[in-house]
């Protein structure tokens, strides 16, 4: 077997698995692909696309996204074969178009094993927590209790992002039903993409509820994120997303009427 090859969902979850027996080389997927455009007629036009995206909105330069970024995912392009590729992504939406994104770049791979590590689940309100604040111990229980991808399975992460990518709703519902024992939660986390795209950014499910908060007289954006985050982990958005959305909200003066 080749040396394994270990995907990540962040650099905090890096340094968490720093000194395990099974952990060596690693690749990071530093990419957000919940918000920004998702098109483009290849790699090439959807990297271009990206970069527009994030130095514009994120105040990155194309040379810090490249590097951080682009660089890190191309290398799945030269793998040896018989690599074993374990993925450690999270159930929220965030983590799971990552994940969708990087089996579509899989599918294409020769002879290669991949595995999916879930995080502890240990209570259902604590699904959406992920890895962070796993102890060494829940970590290594989670690498030994990897489930690995069928063609089918592998097939189904593909259709995913082909939907998700193309803004399919219709399709996206239909493949939410699927059964796998590589995702977890799929219709539920598939349904909170649907959720969000409606016409009327008002009726979009995360602007609801920071519309509903906001009438609530919660101003302070760390406490309505903190809130927004409890509520709806389910989108596993990070400060940047929220305090996006807020900022519109705020500054449109949008309400649930």
């Amino acid at each position: 077997m080749k040396n394994p090859l270990h995907l990540l969902n962040g650099d905090y979850l890096a340094q968490q698995l720093q000194g395990a027996s099974y952990f060596q080389t690693h690749l990071v997927i530093r990419e957000a692909l919940i918000v920004g455009p998702v098109t483009g007629t290849c790699l090439d036009e959807f990297w271009k696309l990206r970069t527009e995206f994030i130095t514009t909105c994120y105040g990155v330069t194309a040379e810090e996204y490249s590097q951080k970024t682009i660089s890190e995912i191309e290398r799945l392009h030269s793998i040896p074969e018989d690599t074993e590729i374990y993925l450690w992504f999270e159930d929220d939406l965030f983590c799971q178009v990552n994940l969708w994104f990087i089996l579509n770049l899989l599918t294409d791979s020769r002879k290669i094993k991949v595995y999916r590590v879930f995080p502890p689940e240990t209570i259902p309100e604590n699904r959406w927590k992920g890895f962070g604040g796993a102890s060494t111990a829940a970590l290594e229980q989670a690498y030994e209790a990897r489930v690995p991808f069928t063609s089918s399975d592998l097939a189904l992460g593909k259709n995913l992002w082909e939907a998700y990518r193309l803004g399919d709703g219709a399709q996206l519902a239909e493949l939410s039903k699927s059964e796998s024992a590589c995702f977890r939660h799929l219709e539920e986390v598939c349904q909170a993409q649907l959720d969000r795209i409606s016409a009327d950014p008002s009726q979009r499910r995360p602007e609801k509820l920071i519309l509903e908060l906001l009438a609530k007289g919660i101003t302070d954006f760390d406490t309505l994120f903190s809130q927004f985050s409890e509520r709806e982990g389910i989108y596993g958005f990070g400060d940047l997303q929220v305090r996006e959305l807020f900022d519109y909200l705020v500054s449109t003066k949008k309400t649930l009427t």
